[in-house]
């Protein structure tokens, strides 16, 4: 009962951010998409040359000259016209943008639920619950070692963010032949698993 309520509390709270995110990566709309997609890149980027400190200092002198720059603007343009249109962002000054103790709470929540099940899988996995499991995870790492060697944190940022604005739209358009593969690919994994498992004492899964 705790883990099916659980499940539909973080389904509830995940279903509007996830109608986004799909919106966002596949493209519904080019111009926002490819505003997000451009700003992360050039943030990304902008990492790579600069340090963390230099890239936020640089992105706020920016975000403060344009303000600055359109709220003399308008101060000028009403003293001209002689008009009384207020400051110019009014509007964003007048929206509240702080959290209430209830969505701290729900945000809590979620993130103690998420914590809890990665505490309990890794546990799972270090402490070899299932063998075959743990040496998967252990291929993992043994393979993470030589991408660590070959590409450092940011690198790996940036083409995980590439990946994520162009692979749900390349197998939207080519699923079927890409199921294909995947297929062939699960049908050998699960060979060699089932081999492994055959020659290991104790690799074997329980019958469900």
């Amino acid at each position: 009962m705790q883990a099916s309520a659980d499940s539909a509390k973080m389904e509830c709270f995940w279903s509007n951010w996830k109608c986004q995110a799909i919106d966002l990566l596949y493209w519904r709309d080019l111009k926002q998409t490819g505003i997000l997609f451009g700003s992360v890149l050039l943030l990304l980027f902008s990492l790579t040359q600069f340090s963390v400190v230099s890239v936020i200092a640089y992105l706020a002198l920016a975000a403060l000259s344009a303000t600055i720059s359109f709220r003399i603007y308008k101060s000028v343009l009403q003293a001209v016209q002689k008009t009384d249109e207020g400051h110019p962002f009014k509007a964003y000054l007048d929206v509240e943008i702080s959290l209430s103790q209830e969505q701290i709470q729900k945000y809590a929540d979620n993130a103690q639920l998420y914590l809890n099940s990665t505490m309990k899988e890794l546990r799972r996995l270090f402490l070899v619950q299932d063998l075959v499991d743990s040496l998967k995870f252990a291929v993992l790492m043994w393979l993470l070692t030589y991408v660590g060697a070959l590409f450092n944190g940011l690198t790996l940022l940036i083409m995980a963010v590439i990946s994520m604005f162009t692979m749900p739209v390349v197998y939207e358009k080519y699923q079927v032949q890409i199921d294909q593969y995947l297929g062939l690919v699960r049908t050998h994994v699960n060979s060699v698993v089932a081999k492994i498992q055959a020659k290991i004492p104790g690799a074997k899964r329980k019958a469900e």
